[in-house]
């Protein structure tokens, strides 16, 4: 009777252990990488995103979330993930734009008036027809997530209106609306990417870049920057961006799951970052920026607006301006 009871009660283990290891080959873990630093409302979402999609799929999917580059820069995990060596990215959209061309529409200069136009464009047909156009590249375009509008920041002078940028050394996102619009204001445009940005300021290798006020808070930008200029020139969003095949691979349920909390988590960030924008401005200031909160945007606006816009027009036609107009 006691080999009897030891015989089952084996068994039992053997049962429980093998139910634990099915348990755990079904758990698909995913790793998702950003260069942006952890303090900032990216790095907040990405990790809302990954405890949500771990909460709604009942710990079926775990993502884990590197921030600041550590999987590599921009155009790298861009890279990465079409080849599947990373899962899921999010970066600026300009890194995006070699890829997929017609997203260059959305860092056209002076595009959009404020946020809430932006948003209403991407969250619509126009931007979800740019997502749905990544699974050409084997990518699958997830939503849109926000960098912000792009003001412009230095370490040499006061920007007052477009004459004051002239001779500046610029560093831009390797975008081509970016790098037209700042030659054409007679700058010397310098394409970086993220995480090299604060060294190259820091070595005085550039005078300048520009981002939102909230990212250059969350960078400390403060350290190697003294003058800001809110010029909003540009409107940047943010994608975030799954290896397709690994998409596919998902349930029906996991990929629903998934394309709804990267809605939601682009509204949590959007959220944030409107929270975060009077904060971040005063916070530059106590730690010694001079903020000129109100520049002269139509001066900037009359150099670039037009020339860069027929530039993109001439390569690519005006079908996606005249749609975007529509949603406006």
């Amino acid at each position: 009777m006691k080999c009897k009871l030891s015989t089952i009660a084996t068994a039992a283990v053997l049962a429980l252990a093998c139910g634990i290891a099915a348990a755990q080959a079904k758990t698909v873990k995913l790793r998702l990488g950003h260069t942006l630093p952890d303090a900032d409302s990216q790095h907040l979402a990405a990790l809302e995103f990954a405890k949500r999609v771990k909460e709604r799929t009942n710990g079926e999917v775990e993502i884990t979330v590197f921030p600041n580059s550590v999987l590599g820069p921009d155009g790298s995990l861009v890279a990465s993930v079409r080849s599947g060596t990373i899962d899921i990215g999010v970066t600026g959209n300009p890194f995006l734009t070699a890829v997929s061309t017609n997203l260059n529409v959305l860092d056209l200069p002076y595009l959009f008036e404020d946020e809430q136009q932006a948003h209403k464009v991407l969250d619509g047909p126009v931007g979800q027809g740019l997502l749905d156009e990544l699974g050409r590249y084997q990518l699958k375009g997830l939503a849109f997530w926000e960098i912000g509008f792009r003001s412009l920041a230095n370490s040499k002078q006061p920007i007052n209106g477009a004459a004051d940028i002239a001779g500046l050394k610029i560093r831009t996102t390797p975008n081509p609306a970016h790098i037209l619009a700042f030659q054409a204001l007679g700058a010397n445009p310098q394409p970086l990417a993220y995480g090299e940005v604060f060294p190259a300021l820091e070595t005085k290798a550039v005078d300048g870049h520009e981002n939102p006020p909230t990212l250059m808070l969350a960078s400390k930008m403060f350290e190697v920057q003294k003058y800001l200029s809110l010029t909003r020139h540009a409107y940047t969003a943010a994608v975030l961006f799954m290896n397709k095949r690994k998409f596919d691979s998902l349930t029906p349920g996991q990929q629903r799951i998934f394309l709804e909390e990267a809605a939601a988590a682009a509204n949590f960030q959007r959220e944030l970052n409107a929270k975060n924008q009077a904060g971040a401005l005063a916070e530059l200031r106590q730690h010694g920026m001079q903020i000129n909160e109100s520049p002269d945007i139509e001066s900037i606006k009359a150099v670039v607006q037009e020339p860069v816009r027929s530039a993109f027009v001439a390569k690519y036609g005006d079908s996606l301006l005249r749609a975007i107009a529509g949603q406006q």
